[in-house]
């Protein structure tokens, strides 16, 4: 059963913050250790990151979530597999798009996912929108204007940051229809229950993906092997894994805030690594980009936290 956000708050374990921190710290590296892993096509990499962390899980999964997957419903069934398709073309998109532009236009781009949820969640599930939330998005659009116009000026070393910037923000969509799908299914059920056949659809979807496509999946390096372990294990597990278990007990305008973490820590990490350092243009777009999401997701957290307050008090 849900849980209101009262009893949630109450019920937090400690281990969900210490989990959030891991989360945000591994997907810093995900752009990392994709770069690292550049011997292999964007497509087989997605697939070793995405299958690994479905077989990692199995162990655990199966003998503690097996009697509640026996219980989702068909409806549940379908919008897991939905989001898993989603969420396994979001990895081969963003994946893709780091091999075109820059790490910090590509993390930064797919960040933008709190401003698309906002839009669809207006046209999907009749939210109304604020002048300031609205504000936001046309800013958030200028902003990412700005990084890719900032990028094509050939300063920063992309290959073709037009093409980079367009899968980057497809990878946005994508995982913003992957979160809203979720976001009710969690409702109801547990966090095993709910990742790890989300992680196999995932897996399949990228496999498929990739034989479709022609993409070779063995005879690369142990090198390489050895990189898609720690995506799986640390992006795909860790990450996506803290921000779904974080929504059982936190709001999702917080657990969104948080993944603002990720471009900063990314593009500092990029600059020691690849000594990839933005250009002016693309600088100040992040900046916008950054800025809107904030603006767009501060009146919700806001507005939590009053209803929150409101209702301790009429508990009280």
């Amino acid at each position: 059963m849900a849980e209101g956000p009262a009893h949630a708050a109450a019920q937090r374990p400690w281990l969900l913050w210490p989990a959030l921190f891991i989360g945000v710290v591994s997907f810093a590296f995900s752009a990392i250790l994709v770069r690292w892993a550049g011997e292999a096509p964007a497509m087989t990499i997605a697939v070793w990151r995405t299958g690994l962390a479905a077989l990692f899980l199995a162990p655990v999964a199966l003998p503690l979530a097996w009697e509640e997957m026996w219980e989702i419903t068909r409806r549940e069934w379908l919008l897991i597999g939905g989001a898993g398709v989603m969420l396994g073309l979001h990895f081969v998109a963003f994946i893709e798009a780091l091999f075109y532009t820059t790490v910090a236009s590509a993390t930064v781009l797919v960040t933008t996912s709190p401003i698309i949820l906002a839009v669809l969640g207006f046209v999907l599930l009749g939210e109304r929108l604020s002048r300031r939330r609205w504000l936001a998005i046309a800013v958030g659009v200028i902003g990412a204007a700005l990084i890719g116009y900032g990028d094509a000026g050939g300063l920063s070393g992309a290959i073709n940051p037009l093409v980079g910037n367009l899968l980057a923000l497809a990878a946005a969509l994508l995982v913003s229809f992957y979160l809203l799908i979720g976001r009710v299914v969690r409702k109801e059920r547990s966090w095993l229950a709910y990742v790890f056949p989300l992680y196999v659809v995932v897996a399949l979807t990228t496999l498929l993906t990739a034989a479709v496509s022609g993409k070779p999946i063995t005879g690369f390096s142990t090198e390489f092997y050895l990189l898609c372990t720690l995506m799986a294990i640390g992006p795909s597990i860790l990450g996506h894994g803290s921000f779904n278990y974080a929504l059982r007990y936190l709001p999702a305008a917080v657990v969104g805030l948080l993944a603002l973490v990720e471009p900063v820590g990314a593009s500092l990490l990029a600059v020691v690594f690849f000594g990839e350092v933005p250009v002016g243009m693309a600088i100040a777009g992040m900046l916008l980009v950054l800025a809107s999401v904030a603006v767009a997701l501060w009146p919700v957290r806001a507005t939590a936290r009053l209803q929150n307050t409101t209702r301790n008090q009429e508990s009280g």
